[in-house]
């Protein structure tokens, strides 16, 4: 059984026909909705995601759910509830399941764990790639479940802007020929100056105009997931830089998480420290970022740690965490 996450932006066609098509096994169907330009654009957006919840209901008999992605220009946040959400399908077992703890065989284990699909098809590209990262940070967790999350992306048979604006260019056409030197109709050189105006656009700069400022930059950095396994006491230093944001030496992160965790700070325990981090930092698995101060290094999660830590607040119970 199959759970769809599909962001829903301008298209239609592209998320739904390839499943009714292949005929796939749909269980259950998670909308993304966001709000993305004019409100012309946000109604045309709403009006296709309720077109599409009807349908997959009725061509595919999936439970369909919509999920309000608040600002999808926010990376960050998108990835951190595209992460809860693949986990959760994952953990979700398909309805007439034995229950949790029951013991089953390897048929009903197969027959009763859903598969998790990510169209990243449309919607802005922050929302997709967040998608698309965190499924594949989740299967480099999650190595027994790799083969139940997948990725996806439909190509469409044809754009219709270029047939858009061709249909544009034959009106304009037509109104030359109909329109006399002695009949001057306002509304026909008014009309045919806009449409000018935006083929003159659309040939120049394509199906979108101008960059967008979002935050301090109009750059959004997309960070490159290098998820893999943390062990406890990476752990421990992973939250702890999450709940000081920075500290100005590995000795201070050092003293810190000795006293939380009531041990001597000794050399043995600061070295220990020193090699973890390292094990965290750029040479190793990315979490950690560290700038050098003198004879110590500013220490802080980069942008792949922070974005580490926040998927996996829910886990964060100091008594857990083991040396």
């Amino acid at each position: 059984m199959q759970t769809h996450i599909v962001p829903v932006g301008f298209d239609y066609d592209r998320l739904i026909a390839p499943l009714v098509r292949d005929q796939l096994d749909v269980s259950r169907v998670i909308l993304l909705e966001g709000a993305v330009g004019s409100e012309a654009n946000v109604e045309y957006s709403k009006h296709l995601a309720e077109k599409l919840e009807t349908d997959f209901r009725n061509l595919l008999g999936a439970q369909t759910e919509r999920f309000v992605i608040e600002d999808v220009y926010d990376y960050d946040t998108a990835f951190e509830q595209a992460y809860d959400l693949i986990n959760e399908e994952l953990d979700s077992d398909v309805d007439g399941a034995p229950d949790v703890g029951a013991e089953r065989s390897p048929e009903q284990r197969t027959s009763t764990q859903r598969e998790v699909w990510v169209n990243v098809s449309s919607m802005p590209r922050t929302v997709s790639f967040a998608f698309a990262t965190a499924a594949h940070s989740i299967m480099v967790e999650r190595q027994s479940d790799r083969e139940r999350i997948h990725t996806y992306y439909t190509v469409p048979e044809k754009y219709l802007e270029t047939e858009l604006a061709e249909e544009l260019r034959n009106g304009i056409d037509l109104l030359s020929e109909i329109k006399t030197s002695e009949v001057a109709d306002e509304r026909i050189d008014e009309w045919m100056s806009d449409a000018r105006t935006m083929l003159d656009e659309f040939d120049e700069r394509g199906t979108t105009i101008g960059a967008k400022r979002v935050g301090n930059s109009h750059i959004l950095e997309l960070p490159v997931a290098s998820f893999s396994n943390v062990k406890p006491f990476e752990e421990l230093i992973l939250f702890t830089l999450g709940e000081h944001g920075e500290f100005e030496s590995v000795s201070e992160l050092a003293q810190t998480l000795a006293r939380d965790l009531n041990e001597e700070y000794t050399n043995s325990f600061r070295s220990k420290v020193i090699y973890n981090v390292d094990r965290l930092g750029p040479g190793g698995k990315g979490y950690i970022e560290q700038e050098e101060q003198g004879k110590s290094y500013r220490t802080r999660l980069s942008r792949i740690g922070a974005l580490w830590v926040r998927s996996h607040a829910d886990e964060n119970d100091p008594s857990d965490s083991a040396m």
